[in-house]
């Protein structure tokens, strides 16, 4: 692509394109910027069309996000060494990227300075060194916009310190930084802190200024994260007193009317809290000096800020820092002081968990965020989270003095609500929330509260004060309250006695229908985790007979729940019917001729726009699901979800709706791995070639469940595939996959099922060009998870085809090449082989080698023979080796997938058991034993004379258990 007139005009009418709310618009232009993004200066062109000043703000912003997500997909070059940008374009890149960046508007600055953080997560520094060099000129220019720009991306940079695991290379990377940064970011520091007095009574200056210090205090925190650096460690007075100075200073000029959002002010407040809360928790021994001082500016904070949602994270920092300094033993003393103690629990734990009138308008008006604070555990800015942690670390220390203070408190609330509910029902969420804070002490996301405080009595307060709310006649009634009720069982399900907690089951149910969408989603989640709780020996605590008489209304109530204002895509009545189905078993079966065309339109409906994974998750393990409940009693009803399902599936793949492909391969897979007979019907036929276009396979989320169903293709369908002379094409994939490090199992896994269930003379004429392959890929990259495969593909070679044409075909490479691979691949890495699988596999391969095959008695490969034997009787006997990780195990970093692609998801529901090929034999040892029983007389002692005494001993016992004489 030329850098021209003509070709920007173009970029930019797509880019419009990609901004039109009619999907038949959108689509086909982001299908086109896809198409082009391999090709050389797409990106150049990008930046440039971002850089014109004469072109549509909007346009710029689409090329600036455009931009960073072709970064965020494709500057990190894949593990298989594919780069998919060109040199010349990463050079022009780094060479461009960061003037455009600080010259830019603000809307366009935040994208590229994104951008420039990706790109130095990948090159930063060894391949940018002069990238902190290029930033702390920009410090000199006195131009703030540049100087924010700047400091904008060195925040977006370091950050990433805050989460990554210690190692060597971060180090390194972090004191290169420091080296070069630390010192400029305190001079910059320093002199903004000046600026604060020399322009007083600008306020336009002031909002510039105070900006600059959060920035600078945000990049401090993620220095700071890892470890405490020796330049600050001795320059900590300069950015304690200050920091000290920026809590207790008052900016009249800079506070704002709004009570929503935190002004300049609060925000750079909050994170000065951030700052002394890490150096408190983390470098307690350095900043204890500083404690007092900051103990006194945080409390007379906390007392003097309102209940305005604007100052929420300043609250929350603020009472976080109390918590880390109260769970000192040196600082525990300035809390243990009985009117110190009245202090906190009176003036600021308890006005912090009211629910003020901010909070009701986030119920109402936007239950989806208020559910993500308050029960997905997401609230960490939130006033009453902060107070909630404060209560526990009082509570861990001085619990009968609290209670005792907080008793009085609890029993005024719930008097003045039972006097007048309609007015005070607010005092009894505040009681609800201060009970359940101070009796939670440990908690898990899986179990919910697992130990509870002793002095509290969570089994009486719930039959008294929880159970008559949910057993109230009107369910939209309180509906805060409600919630607070459900959340209350939710929360402590595992300490509760079990009749209270399954027993609420039916109140549950009956909330699914209430209009508040936060109560019907709290009911769905609820009954969610009652029913995957388990006992003791890992078994459910409720069984499916048991809720079988409630299946009716529990099922009713959560498909109605999905017709509900606001939640036709609710996750948690998805995950809930997919726990009710998974409970219920066979007994949801007589109502599964209403729902399943319910879950079928709602994923017709979900595929037109996948906007929420998690419910479309849900919504594909439900179906996954039901296919296994109806299809193991009644496998004839295979055809009964084909016919439902096909066409819905066409359409998602007809209009290639990316994130919906995995689970469809899952699913397909499952329904003809289902099948009896050995036949694959026609409208798979149909879709097969489609499965064979190498582009599916550059997604890596398409690879595992699109392989699994070529191998439901192939073991149903072999001669089907034979007959449309297709063995090339799925060959063809099979090189693609062998060819890739990440993705070499997959094809190894592929052969072995086109060697299962393909005849040997159909494979015969393409043998040796997969052999070929195979050392061509070991010569050129070498890595241990190839060499176990290749190992065990071997193995599986002889059991199919006989040891002998393994010897011939490899021989036929190369004169005498398999004494190479016996050398230096079968017994040098033999031990490596993992998965019961595999080593079984593994075993009686080489069992067959050494029994069946007259080439290794025979020069020049009978010198291996007690060697091969040898490492066999270890490979029995010997632990596993497992001193490298299969590089498949290690989880790829989310951030590196691709934005645009579904990652591969795994459906519980869909997944199969994988099939023993060798189901015929038991213990290998014996296979061993009674393979070498046949040699011909006398060989048995003189191969025992040759290996290790301790191998032959074994060797001895598995000859003696298999009735063998060795005589």
């Amino acid at each position: 692509m030329e850098l021209e007139g003509a070709n920007l005009i173009t970029l930019s009418d797509y880019l419009h394109r990609t901004l039109s709310p009619d999907v038949d618009v959108r689509r086909p232009a982001e299908k086109f910027l896809e198409s082009i993004e391999g090709n050389q200066n797409y990106p150049v062109l990008l930046l440039h069309l971002v850089e014109k000043q004469d072109v549509d703000l909007t346009i710029r912003i689409a090329g600036a996000v455009a931009f960073k997500n072709y970064i965020k997909r494709n500057w990190k070059i894949d593990e298989d060494g594919v780069d998919k940008i060109h040199g010349q374009d990463r050079e022009a890149i780094k060479k461009l990227i960061v003037n455009l960046m600080l010259h830019s508007p603000d809307s366009i600055q935040k994208q590229l300075s994104d951008a420039v953080s990706i790109i130095g997560r990948h090159d930063f520094p060894n391949k940018w060194p002069d990238l902190i060099d290029q930033m702390v000129e920009k410090f000199n220019t006195g131009d703030f916009h540049i100087i924010n720009g700047v400091l904008h991306t060195a925040h977006s940079l370091f950050k990433r310190y805050r989460y990554e695991f210690k190692s060597q290379t971060l180090w390194e990377e972090i004191k290169f930084v420091l080296e070069k940064f630390a010192k400029p970011l305190t001079d910059l520091f320093l002199a903004t802190m000046n600026l604060t007095q020399a322009h007083a009574n600008n306020v336009e200056a002031l909002k510039v200024i105070y900006n600059s210090l959060t920035i600078l205090s945000k990049v401090f925190y993620s220095l700071n994260f890892q470890d405490l650096p020796e330049f600050f460690e001795d320059n900590m007075e300069i950015w304690m007193v200050n920091f000290h100075t920026l809590l207790t200073t008052d900016v009249p000029l800079l506070k704002t009317d709004d009570d929503e959002e935190a002004g300049v002010i609060e925000q750079l407040k909050s994170q000065v809290c951030d700052n002394i809360v890490l150096y408190a928790q983390k470098y307690d021994e350095e900043f204890q000096n500083y404690v007092p001082k900051f103990l006194e500016a945080i409390w007379g904070l906390l007392n003097c800020t309102g209940q305005q949602p604007k100052y929420d994270a300043l609250v929350s920092n603020s009472l976080q820092f109390l918590v880390t300094v109260a769970d000192r033993d040196q600082y525990r003393p300035l809390f243990e002081e009985p009117q110190n103690l009245r202090n906190i629990c009176t003036n600021l734990i308890t006005p912090n968990i009211e629910f003020r009138e901010s909070d009701n308008e986030l119920f109402e008006d936007n239950p989806e965020e208020y559910i993500r604070r308050d029960i997905e555990g997401s609230d960490v800015d939130t006033r009453r989270r902060a107070a909630c942690d404060l209560v526990k670390v009082l509570a861990k220390y001085f619990g009968a003095k609290v209670m005792e203070i907080f008793g009085a408190f609890i029993m005024e609330r719930l008097a003045e609500y039972a006097a007048k509910p309609a007015e005070n029902w607010r005092k009894k969420d505040a009681v609800i929330y201060l009970v359940t804070s101070s009796a939670s002490k440990g908690q898990t996301q899986k179990h919910g509260v697992t130990q509870s405080n002793e002095f509290v009595p969570l089994p009486q307060f719930a039959s008294q004060h929880i159970q008559p709310e949910l057993a109230r006649p009107n369910i939209n009634e309180f509906p805060v309250l409600k919630a607070d009720a459900i959340k209350f069982i939710m929360t402590f399900r595992s300490i509760l006695p079990r009749e209270l907690v399954v027993g609420s089951l039916p109140y549950m149910i009956r909330h699914l229908t209430a209009s508040s969408q936060v109560v019907h989603s709290y009911a769905a989640c609820a009954i969610e985790k009652i029913l995957a709780l388990k006992g003791p020996n890992n078994v459910a605590l409720v069984k499916g007979e048991e809720i079988a008489p409630l299946a009716a209304d529990l099922l009713k109530g959560l498909f109605a729940l999905l017709e509900l204002s606001g939640s036709g895509e609710n996750e948690y009545a998805m995950k809930a019917i997919m726990r009710s189905f998974g409970t219920l078993k066979e007994n949801v079966v007589p109502f599964l001729g209403d729902l399943l065309p319910k879950l079928t339109e709602k994923l017709s409906i979900v595929a037109r726009n996948p906007s929420r994974p998690n419910f479309n998750h849900y919504l594909f393990e439900t179906l996954g699901l039901s296919i296994r409940i109806v299809c193991k009693t009644n496998p004839e009803a295979v055809v009964s979800f084909e016919q439902v399902l096909f066409p819905i599936f066409q359409g998602i793949l007809q209009q290639d709706v990316q994130e919906f492909m995995p689970y469809v391969f899952q699913i397909l897979a499952l329904l003809l791995e289902l099948r009896t007979s050995q036949e694959v019907p026609e409208p798979y036929m149909a879709l097969f070639p489609c499965l064979l276009a190498p582009v599916l396979f550059e997604r890596q989320g398409n690879i595992h469940p699109l392989n699994r169903l070529l191998q439901a293709f192939v073991s149903h369908g072999a001669h089907q595939i034979i007959a449309q002379d297709k063995i090339s094409g799925l060959l063809g994939v099979f090189q693609k996959l062998i060819a890739s490090k990440a993705n070499d199992h997959e094809g190894f896994s592929l052969m072995q099922s086109i060697i299962e269930h393909f005849p040997p003379n159909i494979l015969e004429p393409f043998m040796k060009q997969i052999f070929v392959l195979l050392f061509q890929r070991l010569s050129s990259t070498k890595t241990t998870k190839f060499v176990k495969g290749l190992i065990v593909f071997f193995a599986y070679y002889i059991i199919r085809y006989g040891a002998s044409t393994l010897i011939t075909i490899i021989d036929q490479i190369q004169v005498q090449m398999f004494g190479m691979v016996l050398e230096r691949v079968i017994i040098a890495d033999l031990q490596k082989v993992s998965g019961e699988i595999e080593r079984k596999v593994a075993a009686v391969g080489m069992s067959n080698l050494l029994v069946d095959c007259p080439a290794m008695v025979e020069n020049p490969y009978h010198v291996f023979y007690p060697k091969l034997l040898a490492t066999l009787v270890e490979f029995f006997e010997l632990p596993q080796d497992e001193s490298i990780i299969p590089e498949d195990l290690l989880m790829p970093e989310t951030e590196d997938n691709p934005g645009y692609q579904a990652a591969y998801s795994q459906l519980i529901c869909a997944r199969n058991p994988r099939k023993d090929p060798l189901e015929a034999i038991g213990d290998v040892r014996l296979h061993l034993a009674q393979g070498l029983g046949r040699l011909s007389p006398g060989q048995l002692p003189n191969l025992l004379g040759q290996i290790p005494e301790p191998n032959a001993n074994h060797l001895r016992t598995y000859l003696q258990t298999a009735g063998i004489s060795v005589a």
